[in-house]
């Protein structure tokens, strides 16, 4: 399992939401770029870039995602 998928399954979703803005940040970074890193499989340099460019967004959806309701 990747490294920041596996880090949130340990977390769960309370312990996640008791990190610091920091650590939660880093942890959806880390998860956008494994997302990225499973799309770049047959990606050329253009669509990397693009993605990318996309990574503070994807973090921030990661981040959405994970907050409680």
């Amino acid at each position: 399992m990747p490294i920041a998928i596996d880090k949130l399954t340990e977390l769960g979703g309370h312990r996640y939401s008791a990190l610091p803005d920091d650590q939660k940040r880093a942890l959806a970074v880390a998860a956008a770029l494994e997302v990225i890193c499973a799309k770049a499989s047959g990606a050329d340099a253009t669509s990397l870039k693009v993605e990318f460019g996309n990574l503070s967004t994807y973090a921030d959806q990661v981040q959405e995602a994970l907050k409680s309701k």
